[in-house]
């Protein structure tokens, strides 16, 4: 089926250049600086050793995880109306744990060190679960999106053995968050991450950019294709993103009340650093007041149904809850636990270029394979349309 994302218009290619080339730059910077020089070339310290790629890594992770909500409601509770964008999302899902590896690969000093978590397993060690949940569930989404696909191209329905699958991938995909979120939770030393709703947080956060992210590339299909999902699965995608996004704001509340009332120097100083500074360091403040400003408006035009009916104003409300849930996790999250130091020290930690434009390019990785993807999916559509298939 790979040949069918090999024909296209001319935009369609103009599309697959521009990601290429990203690409290309980012290996070019990563082979060229980063391989020879180091991780010297970000702006990790001694102090901060977890930085803007692991911030991306946890970001990811969520949308990956994100899948199951609509493999969930369409394979369990029959709801055929997610029925033509369930394999959408799989694909999502794909492309994100397979940017959250690359990310992992390039923070590493010496990449090719990782093969010594398989080579010499520690059962007992987070890291070692969080490569299995993870490369499990990148196997589990190829097999349950080749084999429906495959299906739906000969115009029959999945084997039944496919069924168990896709039900493994559902708890699966919870896995991969809470894993996740233990890496850091599990840190005593970090009192900023020593929480127990961590995994919660995560996963309500991820339940919310997932869905949001979907709508977005459906309401894009339909714009660059003749593609139309209906409206109403992006209704159904949206009341998720809504509800989700509710309850990650509630969990941050809780977190924000906990350190704040219990006045505790260990537990406030981190919030006092990412929302007002902390010593004359306030290098996140504005950010953080961004992705608050954002949660609250994209709440607001995502409970009330008028808003959320209306198509302009959802999209804006999904680049909403995508951009607040980037800052807070893709951004603030994981730097915010380093700052201050377990010494009490403040020192700042700010992504360099190479560093940004490494990101870039796996994101162009990622975009490069949802694309090809979703050429792929479109195209078999397309082909039973035109045979007569419904």
């Amino acid at each position: 089926m790979i040949e069918k994302a090999l024909s296209g218009s001319k935009q369609y290619w103009a599309w697959v250049t521009l990601l290429l080339a990203t690409i290309a730059v980012a290996a070019y910077i990563y082979i060229r600086w980063q391989w020879e020089i180091g991780l010297g070339v970000t702006g990790l310290s001694r102090d901060v050793t977890w930085g803007f790629y692991i911030a991306q890594f946890t970001f990811m992770v969520g949308v990956a995880a994100s899948a199951v909500m609509v493999v969930l409601p369409y394979y369990l509770h029959d709801h055929k109306e997610f029925g033509k964008i369930t394999i959408l999302g799989e694909f999502i899902a794909i492309a994100s744990v397979v940017m959250c590896m690359t990310f992992i690969f390039v923070d590493m000093g010496q990449p090719f060190r990782i093969l010594n978590v398989f080579l010499h397993p520690s059962p007992n060690s987070l890291m070692f679960w969080d490569t299995v949940v993870l490369s499990g569930y990148l196997v589990l989404n190829v097999i349950i999106s080749v084999v429906t696909l495959d299906s739906e191209r000969k115009g029959i329905a999945p084997p039944k053995w496919i069924k168990p699958v896709i039900i493994l991938s559902i708890p699966w995909a919870f896995s991969i968050h809470t894993v996740t979120a233990f890496l850091y939770s599990g840190l005593a030393a970090r009192p900023f991450w020593l929480t127990a709703i961590l995994a919660p947080r995560f996963l309500a956060s991820a339940f919310a950019t997932g869905p949001a992210l979907l709508i977005l590339l459906v309401l894009i299909l339909r714009k660059v294709t003749n593609f139309d999902a209906g409206k109403k699965p992006v209704q159904k995608l949206a009341m998720i993103a809504t509800y989700a996004m509710a309850v990650n704001v509630f969990f941050v509340l809780m977190e924000i009340f906990t350190a704040v009332y219990s006045d505790m120097p260990e537990h406030t100083a981190h919030f006092r650093y990412l929302f007002v500074g902390l010593e004359g360091h306030d290098t996140y403040v504005a950010w953080m007041w961004m992705s608050v400003t954002l949660a609250v408006v994209s709440l607001v035009l995502l409970i009330n149904p008028k808003t959320r009916r209306n198509e302009s104003i959802l999209t804006f409300a999904c680049i909403a809850v995508v951009v607040s849930l980037w800052i807070d996790k893709g951004l603030a999250m994981v730097v915010a636990g380093f700052i201050p130091t377990v010494l009490g020290d403040v020192v700042d930690y700010v992504p360099t270029l190479p560093e940004l434009m490494i990101s870039l390019g796996i994101y162009a990785l990622g975009l490069l394979l949802i694309t090809v993807f979703y050429r792929m999916t479109l195209s078999v559509r397309r082909q039973l349309k035109t045979e007569g298939y419904k």
